[in-house]
């Protein structure tokens, strides 16, 4: 009876673990969990809000020797749970990024068509400079598509804005 109660307990613990593996939302990789969050807009309602922060914006990206200029605006984006998600399957990353625009638009997004477009903003990049103000506190991704006469190269890079201004370069 003694050797039972061992082996019911194991049976237990196995069972438990099978149940928690199936609540699993993906593989868990340098950026977390894989799993695709839902678009929800009341994620993003804080975004719309004005705030006192701004960003002072620089690229200053270079590969092979070679200066790299914007090639476009810049695009600031919220942080939220559905953006990080779908950050971490274009850009392999929510922290920052650089990779050719190629490879970003082949990859394969999970509700590619929820629109969050009403909550990005957009500012010109002019001689590597670029200015985002009246911001609410919040995370941000940064969005810059650079070139340096060949094919494009889409910079990322999350950031935090507070009341004040902060410096950022794209390395």
């Amino acid at each position: 009876m003694s050797i039972a109660r061992p082996l019911l307990t194991l049976a237990a613990l196995t069972a438990a673990g099978g149940v928690l593996a199936g609540c699993a939302t993906g593989p868990v990789g340098p950026g977390g969990p894989s799993g695709a969050a839902p678009f929800n807009v009341s994620d993003f309602g804080w975004s719309s809000a004005a705030g006192r922060a701004s960003i002072e914006g620089r690229v200053d990206y270079r590969r092979d020797g070679q200066a790299f200029a914007c090639t476009g605006s810049v695009a600031l984006t919220p942080d939220t749970p559905y953006t990080r998600a779908r950050f971490r399957t274009l850009y392999g990353s929510t922290d920052r990024a650089a990779i050719p625009e190629a490879i970003v638009r082949a990859r394969t997004v999970a509700d590619p068509n929820a629109d969050y477009r009403a909550y990005v903003r957009s500012a010109v990049c002019e001689n590597g400079r670029f200015d985002f103000s009246g911001l609410p506190s919040g995370g941000w991704f940064l969005i810059a598509p650079v070139s340096a006469g060949g094919d494009r190269v889409v910079l990322m890079r999350r950031v935090d804005t507070r009341s004040g201004r902060i410096a950022v370069t794209l390395p």
